[in-house]
């Protein structure tokens, strides 16, 4: 390509998705349907971000791991809690205007922890997924509830410590979670629906370490007939009537093809012929079959379609009673925004037995492949790598190069344990990525965390029955914020931290990236260069993403910080807000 062609065709690109006005709130999860999560906001920028002070800090009362992405229209900060509380406060200077209190049924099994990634604002209505599987729906003025509904009618069966071996050392220890149904993600809406899905239906059983506050001890995957099909639905906005509904596991057809390879190309080491021999053992396997929708869709409003990921199958981790490629977990997925039909869809790694969940939420954007401009949707994988297809097609135009290292990825588990990663922590766990689509980088929260992966076996009735565990080793764990050119895969430059990244990242047209760590360090990094420039210290742990938005003319940086229970992060229950005072 000339360089002349090449200047024009980027110039055409940055005008489909960049040529725009200036937003100065923050309406969506993702700030808008693209999930982008770039500011075109530049008062802030690299230049003067040193002056960056504190304006106003608000504590909710409630502390546990805090994942929220607050809400800002019209001067109006909507923000939801853990356990589903849901505040909002002027947000230029932290006056609470009302708060609701969620009602929360205590005889409903939690999954995964009182995690709520925050709420949906449409006209005068405010909606939010619930950990007891709900979907609701406020009045944005004053918190009164206009429609409750169950997205689930009932709890789901789960595992037991009693299931691990009498000498297994797990067994003495507490368990903190395991398979059930629950909504952690925000909602999103487009043209008059609500569109939410279920979490932790193949979950795993959770023990916690031996020490109060301790990072998780394991995560233990335990054969049986544990979990149900996850799914993704549509409700109608105004009476909360549900629209459509796609099940991440198909009635039939969900053993797929029996691949030994990824699609990309990746060696799975499967046992193909025990698989084949067995699946008639188990024809009911999809029933139990798992695929959380952990994190909110992006949406192309010119062609309609969502994109979505889904989580492992179930049983997590031990596959002796789900034999096939378990479809369509692990996977990308296009649909009909309109009807939930399907379009295509990618599984990154087919009968996933590692924990590689398809967590961080899909953004889309537009591309250069081979000369074109192409409308793309990206993904940061839990293997480590960044995908970016042709959002029509679904074809794998390239994934990036890794932005953690990675070992022994698709390893058997073994009775001494393999130690692997990135494993079941990612990767990019959950974290939102955010692009700076006028610098075609796409700015990625790393995680390097071995992992020792082990194989037991417990006799029941005569019968070997496996279960398989994740543990963390005594290696050493740290955190990699990568930029990644959307070009070509090329990582631009990595950000080194001292812990693992959960939480996300702002990208903002100041030229400045904005991310959290568990140790309560807030940082703005250079997105050119990957330098740091400014940083402040939060009292917990800052493991969500930020958020920006501008009123009377003063730009402002949110975020919420109260570390993460699993990974051993501080709790607490901060709102910060950031301004050039």
């Amino acid at each position: 390509m000339t360089a002349l062609k090449k200047i024009v065709l980027f110039f055409l690109l940055f005008c489909l998705v960049g040529c725009q006005q200036s937003d100065s709130d923050w309406s969506s999860y993702g700030q808008d349907l693209t999930n982008q999560r770039y500011s075109r906001l530049d008062q802030i920028n690299d230049t003067n971000v040193k002056d960056l002070k504190l304006s106003w800090q608000y504590q909710t009362g409630i502390k546990a791991t805090f994942q929220s992405t607050p809400i800002v229209q019209s001067g109006v900060m909507y923000i939801s809690l853990p356990y589903n509380h849901i505040i909002a406060m002027n947000a230029k200077t932290g006056k609470v205007i009302w708060r609701y209190e969620h009602d929360r049924n205590q005889n409903w099994k939690m999954c995964c922890g009182p995690t709520n990634r925050g709420v949906a604002v449409y006209g005068e209505q405010l909606f939010m997924g619930t950990v007891d599987a709900r979907l609701i729906s406020l009045d944005i003025k004053t918190g009164k509830k206009l429609w409750d509904i169950n997205v689930v009618e009932d709890t789901v069966g789960t595992e037991s410590i009693s299931s691990l071996n009498p000498s297994d050392p797990n067994r003495e220890k507490q368990v903190s979670g395991g398979t059930g149904a629950g909504i952690s993600m925000a909602p999103v809406v487009y043209e008059n629906k609500v569109i939410v899905g279920i979490t932790g239906v193949g979950y795993g059983l959770h023990v916690e370490g031996h020490e109060k506050d301790a990072p998780l001890g394991a995560v233990v995957g335990v054969s049986g007939r544990f979990g149900r099909p996850g799914f993704l639905a549509a409700y109608d906005i105004y009476s909360g009537k549900q629209i459509w509904q796609f099940d991440t596991i198909p009635n039939e057809g969900w053993e797929g093809e029996f691949s030994n390879y990824t699609k990309d190309g990746e060696v799975l080491n499967r046992d193909l012929l025990n698989e084949k021999e067995s699946l008639s053992q188990y024809p009911d396997a999809a029933k139990y079959g798992g695929g959380s929708a952990w994190t909110t869709p992006a949406i192309d409003k010119e062609t309609h379609t969502l994109f979505f990921g889904t989580g492992n199958p179930s049983p997590q981790m031990s596959d002796q009673s789900r034999p096939g490629d378990n479809l369509y977990t692990v996977s990308l997925i296009a649909l009909d925004a309109n009807t939930g039909k399907l379009k295509w869809y990618y599984q990154q790694v087919p009968h996933d037995i590692w924990g590689y969940d398809v967590a961080s939420p899909p953004v889309i954007f537009h591309t250069i492949h081979e000369g074109k401009i192409i409308p793309a949707v990206g993904q940061a994988g839990k293997t480590g790598w960044f995908y970016i297809h042709d959002r029509n097609s679904g074809e794998l135009l390239l994934k990036s190069e890794p932005f953690v290292p990675q070992n022994n990825m698709f390893a058997e588990a073994s009775e001494e344990g393999t130690v692997i990663y990135p494993g079941i922590l990612g990767g990019s766990n959950w974290s939102p990525v955010s692009v700076n689509i006028d610098q075609h980088l796409a700015y990625v929260s790393g995680i390097h965390a071995p992992i020792k992966y082990t194989q037991h076996e417990k006799i029941v009735n005569g019968k070997a029955i496996r279960y398989t565990s994740s543990e963390p080793t005594d290696d050493d764990q740290w955190g990699l914020l990568s930029a990644i050119d959307l070009t070509d895969g090329k990582i631009r430059w990595q950000h080194r931290t001292d812990q693992p990244l959960l939480g996300g990242t702002l990208a903002t047209k100041g030229n400045l990236v904005f991310v959290g760590e568990g140790n309560g360090n807030f940082s703005a990094i250079h997105a050119s260069s990957g330098e740091s420039l400014w940083s402040v210290k939060i009292n917990a742990g800052v493991n969500a993403p930020a958020i920006s938005y501008m009123i009377d003319g003063r730009q402002y940086i949110a975020v919420v910080s109260g570390g993460n229970k699993i990974m051993g992060y501080k709790q607490g229950d901060f709102i910060s807000v950031y301004s050039l005072n």
